[in-house]
């Protein structure tokens, strides 16, 4: 893999993209909006299952540098960061990769804070292709309405933040104006894809053991693809090893309008993510 930094100029202030790329070329690349930790060791190591399966990947830095260290500063810097500055810094993020790298294909994913801010991007960013947000916080639905691209939202059904009621308002919405997003939900709480937590800890023995799963989560991958007859992309759910005995299972959703991209994007999540449970 091939790790590098890009400076970002905003009108806040300096910032840069941590930027992990696979030792192949290619010109997708896949936004990722961390946590609301920051971009810690965590997020990077995200972005090297990025580029171990093929995929450029950008993780714009909305902290400027900063980490948290706590769940106090934690919520006190997610609570400080504007919506304007954080979609200013993801909006450089994708021009600067353009400019440096010659990307031209960009999905954007996200987790908790990153997920909120992931969703609106894919309703505002128009280089974005496809969006996989993981239980962020959904947008006004003057901001959601704008939705065009295919989008997949993951959700635990025990999350006490993005809960069900906020959930089934994404599902209102996109039946109200017909917008290209499905919605997964686990049986799992808040924050179910950071294997680092201490509730994680069953998950990090399995992998110690070498257990013939993998926890490549939550990734929108961009295919290049010969245009289909329908003009479609497809979404597809695919959970890759996720049982021991190494079968993988595959599930299909909805197709989705995309004009004449003709582009397929692809979603991978293992159960064992989510404590085994069934969508």
């Amino acid at each position: 893999m091939r790790v590098s930094s890009l400076d970002l100029n905003t009108s806040q202030g300096p910032t840069t993209a941590y930027v992990d790329r696979p030792e192949q070329d290619t010109n997708t690349a896949v936004i990722l909006i961390q946590e609301w930790w920051g971009i810690n060791q965590h997020i990077r190591d995200i972005a090297s299952r990025y580029a171990h399966e093929g995929y450029n990947c950008i993780a714009p830095d909305l902290y400027r540098g900063r980490v948290a260290q706590d769940a106090e500063e934690a919520s006190a810097m997610m609570h400080g960061l504007a919506i304007e500055d954080g979609m200013e810094t993801i909006r450089r993020g994708v021009d600067a990769a353009r400019d440096s790298f010659g990307f031209d294909q960009f999905v954007i994913t996200g987790y908790c804070m990153g997920g909120t801010f992931a969703l609106r991007a894919a309703c505002e960013i128009s280089e974005l292709k496809a969006a996989a947000p993981f239980y962020g916080d959904i947008p006004e639905e003057n901001v959601l309405k704008n939705l065009k691209v295919p989008t997949l939202f993951i959700a635990g059904k025990r999350d006490a933040w993005i809960n069900q009621e906020k959930v089934n308002g994404l599902k209102a919405s996109a039946a109200k104006y017909n917008l290209p997003v499905e919605t997964v939900s686990y049986d799992a709480d808040h924050a179910f894809f950071n294997d680092t937590r201490p509730e994680s800890t069953t998950l990090k023995r399995r992998k110690m053991r070498g257990d013939a799963y993998s926890n490549f989560s939550g990734s929108i991958l961009l295919h290049n693809k010969k245009k289909l007859a329908t003009g479609d992309v497809s979404v597809t759910v695919t959970e890759p090893r996720a049982v021991a005995s190494g079968t993988s299972k595959l599930l299909s959703l909805k197709w989705f309008p995309s004009g004449p991209s003709g582009l397929q994007a692809r979603v991978f999540i293992p159960l064992a993510t989510a404590r085994g449970s069934e969508y």
